[in-house]
C-alpha cells in the first residue's frame, strides 16, 4: 500500500486513520477526565480515599502492564482482530463504570477500562507503521500527536462541563458512559474499514506437521508483564510505606532476566517478543530513551497546576481546565505541521520542540512567582503552558516517526508497545516526584513556592530529554560524515 516516496493520503488510509484515532483519543481522555471528577465520585459512591485513588492507579497499571505483550499479539494474530477486542474490552469497563454501585466494582471496571486500553493502543501504532509510508507516515503520526495532546488538554474541561450541566452524580458517571456508543462505532467502522490484512498477523510459521502458529514467547509475556507491574506499582500505590519502593530494584532485575531471556529464545530460533536487536539501531534507543524521558517531566505539569489553582486560588474544577486548553490546541496545531516536514528536518525539530517546551516551563515558574509577589494575573499561565503545548506538538509525534522509522513492519506493534510502556513508567515515576516535592515544600512555604518547585524538577527532566536528543543528533551528523552523505539527522 504506498512506499517510500507517498506524499498523498489515499482514502483507505483515511478510513484507517478515522478507525484508529477516535478510541485511542477515547482510552488518553479517560486519563485525563478522571483528575477532575474524583471528587464528585468519591462522594457519590462514598469511597475512602484510599479506594478512590485506585481508580486512578488499576487502570494505569492495567494499561502499561500490558502494552508490549498487546503489540505482540497484534503483530502474530491481526492488529485490526486486538484493535476491536481491546474497544470491546475498554466499552465492557466504561459501562460497568458509569453504572458502579460501590467503589469495589468502579475499580474492577477501571482496570477492565485499562486492560482494553493496553490492548488497542499499540494496533495503532503498529497499523501507522504498516500502511502509513514516507511523509504521509509523518502526517499520520503528527494526528497522532494530535490526538495526544488534545486529549490532555480536553479532558479536565470535559470532566468539568459535564459535571456542570448534568449534575454531581450524573455528571462523573457520564464522562464513562460517553465512551459506549463511541466504542460501538469504532467497532463497526472497524469491521468495515480496516483493510483484509490488518486481520492477518505477520508474525506464523510452519510447525513440522505443516500446520502455522504463531510464536507468541508466554515466558517473555510473563517476566515482562510482572517486571512492569512492580516498577510501577509503588509509585502509584505510596499509602503503604516506604517498604513499598523495595520491589522497584526487584522489577528492574526481572526485566533484566526478560531481556536475557528474549536472547536466549531469539538464539534458539524462537520470534522474541521484541527482537533486542532494535535496541543497536540509534534512532530506536535514543528516541525511545527520550520520550520515556521526556513523560517523566511534561504529564507532571498538568497535576500541580490543577493542585495550585484549585486548592491554593479557589477555582472551580472547570476554570483550571480551561487553562489547559491553549496547550492542547496548540499541541494539536503544531504536532500537524512537525508530522509533514519531520522527514526534511529530523531530529533537530525534536530538540527545538523539548527547547521550547523547557522555555514554557520556565516561563510558568516565573509568572507563578511574579503573581504571588506581584499580584500579575494568573490568567497568564494561558500563554506560558501554550508555548510548552507547541513545544510538546514539535517533540512528540516527530519522535515517534523518527524512533520506528527502521522498525521492521513484523514488530511494529511491540516496538510500539515498548515506546508506549516506556511513557507509561514515565509518566507513573515522574508524577510521583513532583506530587512528592509539591507536597512537602506546600506545609512549609505555601503553595505558589510548592508549583514552583514542582515546575523546577520538571524543567530538569526536560534538559535530560533535551541532552539524549543532542547526543543522537550529534552521532546521526558524525555518521553522516563519515558515510560521506548530506548531514540530515
Amino acid at each position: 500500500m504506498g512506499n517510500a516516496s507517498e506524499t498523498v493520503m489515499t482514502a483507505e488510509q483515511r478510513k484507517i486513520l478515522a478507525v484508529m484515532l477516535v478510541p485511542m483519543f477515547m482510552s488518553l481522555l479517560s486519563v485525563s477526565i478522571v483528575n477532575v471528577i474524583l471528587p464528585d465520585m468519591q462522594r457519590s459512591i462514598g469511597a475512602s480515599n484510599s479506594a478512590i485513588q485506585w481508580v486512578l492507579s488499576g487502570y494505569t497499571l492495567a494499561f502499561g502492564v500490558l502494552l508490549v505483550a498487546a503489540g505482540r499479539a497484534g503483530d502474530l494474530f491481526g492488529r485490526g482482530r486486538l484493535f476491536v477486542i481491546g474497544v470491546s474490552v475498554f466499552a465492557l469497563g466504561s459501562l460497568i463504570s458509569g453504572l458502579s454501585p460501590d467503589p469495589l466494582v468502579l475499580n474492577i471496571a477501571r482496570v477492565v477500562m485499562g486492560l482494553g486500553s493496553g490492548l488497542l493502543s499499540p494496533q495503532g501504532v503498529g497499523m501507522l507503521q504498516q500502511y502509513f509510508h514516507g511523509k504521509v507516515r509523518g502526517r499520520a503520526f503528527g494526528m497522532f500527536g494530535t490526538i495526544v495532546g488534545v486529549s490532555v488538554g480536553i479532558g479536565p474541561v470535559l470532566g468539568g462541563g459535564l459535571i456542570a450541566v448534568l449534575g454531581d452524580e450524573w455528571g462523573w458517571r457520564s464522562a464513562f458512559l460517553i465512551n459506549v456508543p463511541i466504542a460501538l462505532a469504532a467497532i463497526i467502522l472497524g469491521r468495515f474499514w480496516l483493510p483484509k490484512s490488518a486481520w492477518a498477523g505477520t508474525g506464523t510459521e510452519s510447525d513440522s506437521h505443516g500446520r502455522r502458529r504463531a510464536d507468541f514467547d508466554p515466558v517473555g509475556l510473563v517476566l515482562l508483564g510482572v517486571g512492569t507491574l512492580l516498577v510501577m506499582l509503588p509509585f502509584l500505590e505510596r499509602s503503604t510505606g516506604a517498604w513499598i519502593y523495595a520491589l522497584v530494584p526487584v522489577g528492574v532485575a526481572v526485566v533484566w532476566l526478560w531481556v536475557r531471556w528474549e536472547n536466549r529464545y531469539s538464539r534458539r530460533g524462537g520470534s522474541p517478543m521484541v527482537d533486542m536487536q532494535l535496541f543497536r539501531t540509534r534512532s530506536f534507543a535514543y528516541g525511545a530513551s527520550l520520550t520515556s524521558m521526556y513523560f517523566v517531566g511534561m504529564p507532571g505539569i498538568w497535576v500541580i497546576v490543577a493542585l495550585y489553582l484549585q486548592n491554593g486560588l479557589g477555582f472551580p474544577a472547570l476554570h483550571a481546565g480551561l487553562v489547559g486548553l491553549p496547550s492542547a490546541l496548540l499541541s494539536a496545531i503544531a504536532a500537524q505541521a512537525a508530522g509533514r516536514v519531520v522527514l526534511t528536518f529530523g531530529r533537530k525539530m525534536v530538540v527545538l520542540g523539548v527547547g521550547i517546551g523547557l522555555t514554557g516551563v520556565v516561563a510558568s515558574a516565573l509568572l507563578v512567582l511574579a503573581h504571588e509577589s506581584w499580584g500579575v494575573s494568573i490568567w497568564w499561565l494561558l500563554l506560558t503552558l501554550g508555548v510548552t503545548g507547541l513545544g510538546q506538538g514539535m517533540a512528540i509525534s516527530p519522535n515517534q516517526t523518527l524512533t520506528l522509522a527502521e522498525v521492521p513492519v513484523e514488530y511494529a506493534g511491540s516496538s510500539g508497545g515498548v515506546m508506549q510502556t516506556g511513557q507509561r513508567v514515565g509518566t507513573a515515576i515522574g508524577i510521583a516526584i513532583v506530587t512528592a516535592v509539591f507536597f512537602v515544600v506546600q506545609p512549609l512555604a505555601g503553595y505558589g513556592a510548592a508549583i514552583v518547585a514542582g515546575f523546577g524538577f520538571i524543567a530538569l527532566v526536560i534538559v535530560f530529554a533535551g541532552i539524549i536528543g543532542l547526543v543522537d543528533l550529534a552521532r546521526g551528523r558524525a555518521k553522516s560524515r563519515q558515510e560521506g552523505q548530506p548531514v540530515r539527522s
